[in-house]
């Protein structure tokens, strides 16, 4: 992580991916606030832009290009990113709270959570309909829907606004480009649809939907959905293969229970944006304008965030406060499925093809913003300069996690000048990814492991280390023992201080914990950045080495590789056209996050050989065996199971700073075909075993319906120390 030159002493939470807090987040970006720890808490990794919705249900948009990518912009922001879902305010204690996690603070927060469109009252909703919103879900069960392909389908929508309308013009046009012949209904509880625009603008609209067969039903109510059809109060059925909810939208249960001034259940503001308590501002649709009560619309959130973000900083210094008032009236631009659009504002009505194509320029120019960030000044480098500084200084920033680990060659001459052990109880030493120790009942294992952190979230960086260091216990087939901490902190106030090593300390009780070990002490600092490490125990009665490999023996992996470059990618901001960074990197969390024991208990009685893949990459661990048992290796590039996107990433250049080294370390060792991958550095990687041939089938099978992704990704031949791949 980049270098911290002044002390964290206030906590600001961002509560919310709206566009507020998106547009908030850019603006941080380009003027941080030393000082301030800044945490954004959002579901997904990706927040959508409402206004390019109907096109992409429409057709005219790839998903990628309506989705707001809240990895990339809190790493430009320099924020510290949580996915996970808000449920509560402790007001007093000043405290957030999480559905799955527990609780963070807050000096100053934000709201925007936007509101959702579900009907939780109507029967069998929950079960057979999807909301609007979140637009998210929506998005991608959309386009699972629409990939089935069937030449008759029903679609009912529920609720006749305007967004209804868009979102049905544009299922219309989506699946009739496509060959079928849907039946589509719109189903209105009130005595007209389109209220509140203008009369000529609504007829504009109405007579669209005639021409698209769409059919609109009136002062009717659905009273329950089934699996093939809506049942409404005149006991009429509809059929219906996709229900949509765009009835209006509800504010967040949650907000209820905060004590915060609502109206109709969403927060209420004054000018500053400030709720009922000062030190919790909200924005978008999460809020309510006393001063200047207007409908929903994305067009005052867009238009709220300066504001926002002036205010939250003056909150944060003591500073003075700006006023937000909204316009009377905005532009609005409702598309018509094809790519024509209708415009509504101070009773100006027009329709064109011209207007989907102004449209479709604010909405991109929009999207722009998040697509590529100003560029920050680089570190410079001194003049003059000492020689080969730039080149060891490099051209990207020094990687976290594995990326950061020495380099194989240099490590091995380190190690190759240390004296043979001497005490007898030291059966093996460096070389193995544990040292062995006898005991009088077996054996115990020790290792340590330190990470340079890689995000700005001190427990998921506990959690991952933790699995990581474990990694070498389950890899020699032991049982977790015991763990001492190692932690150095970033400079920090004392609150801010205790919060971040009890965050730590608890993730990683509870992970070493669930692997059946316990946390016995430890020793803390303060340095530069986040850094922490774990020394592990374990206990084994036959410890299984990187030795014993034998030709024939099937080399089963227990994870996907890839996590170096996702890594990468995410401390770059890289961009890939057709590529949502924020949920390749969601993905590769998730991976890391899973502990490797269960696997281990698998293996560990058949395996003739095992390691764990971790900085120096697939074909450096699996170099190590073949050196250790005086063997060769054939690998199917196929079938090693890769991260989504690490392919892809791969191809566009991105790498970690040590899959250099890792190349260099094996030239001349490895033919074939060349796959960057098999060099990128994996935390919290997988296991690698070799198994005899006879046995590798049915471990493999217990592998898989344990639910660990594993598969066969090569053989173990006869020959000297090399890896041939196809």
């Amino acid at each position: 992580m980049e270098q911290t030159t002044l002390p964290l002493v206030r906590d600001l939470v961002l509560v919310g991916g709206g566009h507020a807090h998106a547009l908030v987040l850019r603006m941080w970006g380009m003027t941080p606030l030393p000082g301030v720890r800044l945490t954004v808490v959002n579901p997904g990794p990706a927040a959508p832009y409402t206004g390019m919705l109907p096109g992409h249900v429409a057709g005219h948009y790839p998903r990628d290009a309506l989705m707001i990518d809240l990895v990339r912009l809190a790493r430009f922001a320099g924020a510290r990113l949580i996915l996970d879902r808000a449920t509560g305010l402790d007001r007093s204690a000043r405290l957030v709270h999480l559905g799955g996690r527990p609780p963070v603070r807050y000096d100053v927060a934000s709201l925007d959570i936007g509101i959702a469109s579900d009907l939780p009252d109507l029967a069998g909703f929950a079960d057979h309909a999807q909301s609007a919103k979140p637009l998210s879900d929506y998005a991608r069960r959309w386009e699972e829907f629409v990939a089935r392909r069937l030449p008759t389908l029903s679609v009912v929508l529920l609720g006749a606004g305007v967004g209804g309308v868009e979102l049905a013009l544009a299922t219309a046009h989506r699946l009739r480009s496509q060959g079928a012949n849907p039946t589509i209904t719109l189903v209105e509880r009130g005595p007209q649809a389109l209220s509140g625009l203008h009369d000529a603008t609504r007829s504009r609209l109405l007579a669209a939907l005639a021409i698209a067969g769409i059919a609109l039903r009136t002062n009717a109510t659905a009273i329950r959905v089934a699996e093939d059809g809506v049942l409404l109060s005149d006991g009429t059925t509809l059929p219906s293969d996709f229900t949509l909810s765009v009835a209006g939208g509800r504010p967040q249960d949650w907000l209820a229970e905060t004590g915060l001034a609502l109206t109709d259940g969403f927060v209420t503001h004054g000018p500053t944006l400030q709720s009922s308590d000062p030190a919790i501002f909200a924005a978008g649709d999460t809020a309510h304008m006393a001063h200047a009560p207007r409908p929903k619309a994305g067009v005052y959130a867009v238009r709220q965030a300066p504001v926002l973000y002036h205010n939250l900083r003056a909150a944060l210094t003591g500073g003075r406060m700006r006023r937000y008032h909204p316009q009377r009236d905005y532009l609005k631009l409702i598309s018509m499925g094809d790519r024509r659009a209708v415009a509504d504002k101070f009773g100006l009505r027009m329709g064109g093809a011209w207007l989907w194509h102004l449209k479709d320029r604010i909405d991109t120019r929009f999207m722009a913003k998040f697509e590529v960030f100003p560029a920050m000044p680089a570190p410079r480098l001194p003049d003059p300069a000492p020689l080969g500084l730039a080149e060891v200084a490099g051209p990207k920033p020094l990687c976290g996690g594995c990326g950061a680990k020495v380099g194989a060659d240099a490590l091995r001459a380190a190690l190759h000048s240390l004296p043979a052990p001497r005490n007898p109880d030291v059966l093996s030493g460096p070389g193995d990814d544990a040292a062995i120790l006898r005991t009088p009942t077996g054996v115990q294992v020790i290792t340590t492991d330190h990470l340079r952190a890689f995000t700005h979230d001190p427990r998921l960086m506990a959690e991952l280390t933790a699995i990581h260091a474990l990694g070498d216990i389950w890899a020699m087939g032991a049982q977790p023992q015991a763990a001492l901490a190692q932690i150095t902190l970033p400079r920090a106030a004392p609150a801010l201080h205790a919060d971040m090593l009890a965050e730590i300390m608890a993730q990683a009780a509870a992970t070493f914990t669930a692997a059946g070990a316990d946390i016995v002490g430890g020793h803390t600092s303060i340095g530069a950045e986040l850094t922490i490490g774990f020394t592990v125990t374990g206990t084994a009665r036959t410890p299984i080495t990187k030795g014993g490999a034998t030709p024939g023996c099937a080399l089963i992996l227990t994870k996907p590789i890839g996590t170096g470059t996702v890594l990468a990618a995410e401390m770059a901001m890289t961009r890939v056209p057709g590529l949502i960074l924020g949920e390749a990197v969601a993905a590769c969390l998730a991976s890391m996050a899973r502990p490797s024991g269960k696997a281990a208990a698998i293996l560990a009685p058949q395996a003739a050989a095992m390691t764990d893949v971790t900085g120096f990459g697939l074909a450096g661990h699996l170099m190590e065996i073949l050196d250790a048992s005086g063997c060769a290796a054939y690998l199917t590039l196929s079938d090693i199971p890769r991260l989504p996107a690490a392919d892809a990433l791969a191809t566009a250049g991105i790498a970690s700073t040590l899959a250099p080294s890792n190349r260099a370390a094996l030239a001349g060792r490895i033919t074939g075909p060349d796959d960057p991958l098999l060099y990128d550095p994996q935390t919290c990687g997988g296991l690698l075993a070799a198994v005899p041939p006879e046995r590798a089938t049915e471990v493999l099978a217990t592998l898989l319906a344990a639910g660990i992704d594993a598969a066969v990704i090569g053989h173990v031949r006869p020959g000297p120390a090399h890896i041939t791949c196809a």
